[in-house]
């Protein structure tokens, strides 16, 4: 099981209480008091929900408290329902090189830039990226696109075209489809 990390930016009060029940509780919890500490203790987790008093920019998974005193037991309420949320949202996320695709909103992110793709070109994606050999035309086509492989049609090239061109006005990348006489392949 995923242990889900709690971080209070900067409300030591609250810490202390969360950190009496920290047993009692699903979450771990943890404190941090300056932007600096934050950022480092966030760099590598994925599964953190931050509890601060106001919007930190360029930090996810915040929940503001703003209207204080707040019922215990739905603080701890609205804490759970944030994890679901977060949940739902990274197991809707599939990682491809240094790549990001939400399944949920259709998108692909390196570095912080995001990229619109459609159901097809996610597909596939995540087709070539399971794949350790290139894939045919007519593999494409049939499990991609669910058309019987004697059909004539350009379909596959002129998609994958058009997203390797997306690929390059978006990343400057020219090499995350690669195709050769064997067919297309993510390395």
């Amino acid at each position: 099981m995923i242990t889900q990390k709690l971080i209070i930016y900067s409300f030591p009060k609250l810490y202390q209480i969360f950190n009496e029940l920290n047993l009692e509780l699903g979450f771990k919890v943890s404190f941090e008091n300056t932007k600096v500490s934050l950022s480092s203790k966030i760099k590598d987790l994925r599964n953190c929900l931050i509890i601060s008093n106001k919007r930190l920019p360029n930090i996810d998974n915040q929940m503001i408290l703003e209207n204080i005193p707040i019922n215990f037991f739905k603080l701890v309420e609205r804490i759970n329902i944030e994890f679901l949320k977060l949940q739902f949202n990274q197991q809707s996320e599939v990682k491809i090189q240094n790549y990001y695709i939400n399944l949920n909103s259709r998108e692909i992110t390196r570095k912080g830039i995001k990229l619109k793709l459609t159901e097809k070109e996610i597909n596939t994606i995540i087709y070539l990226s399971k794949l350790k050999k290139p894939a045919k035309v007519d593999e494409l086509q049939k499990k991609v696109w669910g058309y019987q492989s004697n059909m004539e049609t350009h379909t596959v090239e002129t998609h994958i075209y058009r997203l390797r061109q997306k690929f390059i006005n978006a990343f400057a990348d020219e090499n995350f489809i690669i195709s050769n006489k064997n067919g297309y392949q993510i390395t």
